[in-house]
């Protein structure tokens, strides 16, 4: 990831407006700042929350509250909880889709 030029710039995260993504289950709220092709987010996972998708895109995900499993295609399977981030690349096998019971607020940088 290469962070585009940009000003120096300050976010209120409560200030930008979500988006709602419907999951297989659930829902996600993002707050999306987009610079150049690197995009910020905040992340909310509502209870129940099952992605409709397996993801290839490459991240780094920070959990800022609640309870995150991340299962991988081959299925591995991760619980992180807040403090506790991940870093997967653009590239590789590494195929990951989200899940929570509890619901999850997030930083993710991609």
């Amino acid at each position: 990831m290469k962070l585009p030029a940009s000003p120096f710039t300050v976010t209120d995260w409560s200030k930008v407006e979500a988006t709602r993504h419907p999951g297989e289950t659930g829902h996600a709220l993002w707050r999306t700042l987009d610079i150049g092709e690197l995009r910020v987010r905040m992340v909310e996972y509502s209870p129940g929350y099952l992605a409709d998708h397996w993801c290839d895109r490459g991240h780094v995900l920070y959990v800022l509250k609640g309870e995150l499993d991340s299962e991988l295609r081959d299925g591995r399977k991760f619980k992180l909880t807040p403090g506790m981030s991940y870093q997967v690349s653009d590239f590789g096998d590494a195929a990951h889709r989200s899940s929570t019971s509890v619901g999850a607020t997030l930083f993710i940088v991609d």
